[in-house]
């Protein structure tokens, strides 16, 4: 079983490139201070990689 990562959006997409606003849009982070849990694939890593300055990532057991 992959692990699982809680991913929060801590900034706004308010003044990012259109890119950075969907890759956020696509992790499933719609407002300030939704949460999501991902999967840690290698795909859903990078996406939160690119967008590193607007989300927080823990790690979950």
């Amino acid at each position: 079983m992959a692990k699982k990562v809680k991913i929060t959006l801590v900034r706004s997409t308010i003044g990012q490139k259109p890119a950075k606003r969907a890759t956020v849009r696509s992790l499933g982070l719609k407002k300030i201070n939704s949460v999501v849990e991902q999967e840690a694939t290698p795909s859903i890593m990078g996406m939160v990689a690119s967008v590193a300055h607007l989300v927080r990532v823990e790690e979950m057991n």
